[in-house]
């Protein structure tokens, strides 16, 4: 069973990777670091959010099963 905080983590450290993948395409793209800041860390807050939330759900569906 996976604790709470190892779920943070997983998901940090997910979208770290995640993030520095985005602000390179935003970037290639736009030629703008501003802008690709701007996407990176909206697309790391967000997703860290919906990544933990979705690991609850999932160990929640465990305990019952």
């Amino acid at each position: 069973m996976e604790t709470k905080i190892l779920s943070l983590i997983k998901a940090i450290s997910y979208r770290i990777l995640g993030s520095m993948v985005t602000f390179i395409g935003c970037y290639v793209f736009t030629g703008k670091w501003s802008i690709s800041l701007g996407v990176s860390i909206f697309d790391f807050v967000a997703k860290i959010v919906l990544y933990y939330i979705h690991e609850r759900i999932w160990e929640h569906i465990k305990k019952r099963l």
